[in-house]
């Protein structure tokens, strides 16, 4: 803020995570600086509402495609789906489920872990996973929540 009210600012380039996305694109649309991400920040945030927002790189949903793709290959018919739960996370997962749904693959459970999870909550949802008898998990969260969760995991002898 201290930059756009006291120097010439042509462009942000950001946001670092995904949350500072929305907070970035206020900023952009009031000081009419174009926000330029090298990441998919979300995908609740659309062109048309953020005309100041400007993705560089692929949306997110172009992973789906080579998920599915492994998925396929190794013959795995079924999975759980393990995510953050932050609209960054379940938007993710919506592409996943779709793209999971045109392979006949099923999601046999989907388990939100949320963003802010003490290490007894992501206990209690891994030890929900352990009684199901899919074996395949795809885990979709930031870096350290999924490093808590499977060290979580590793301490319940399911990895």
């Amino acid at each position: 803020v201290d930059l756009l009210e006291n120097f010439q600012v042509d462009a942000i380039i950001g946001p670092q995570i995904s949350a500072a996305a929305p907070f970035l694109v206020e900023l952009g649309e009031k000081s009419q600086v174009p926000i330029i991400s090298f990441f998919e920040a979300s995908p609740t945030l659309s062109l048309i509402e953020s005309p100041y927002f400007i993705r560089v790189a692929e949306n997110d949903s172009v992973q789906v495609k080579a998920i599915s793709a492994v998925l396929q290959k190794f013959n795995w018919h079924e999975v759980v789906l393990v995510y953050e739960d932050t609209d960054y996370g379940t938007g993710f997962i919506s592409y996943l489920v779709d793209a999971l749904q045109e392979t006949n693959i099923r999601v046999a459970h989907m388990s939100a872990i949320p963003k802010s999870a003490e290490d007894f909550q992501i206990s209690k949802a891994l030890m929900k996973l352990m009684t199901m008898q899919t074996r395949v998990f795809i885990v979709y969260m930031n870096t350290a929540l999924a490093s808590r969760l499977f060290a979580l995991a590793d301490q319940n002898g399911m990895m």
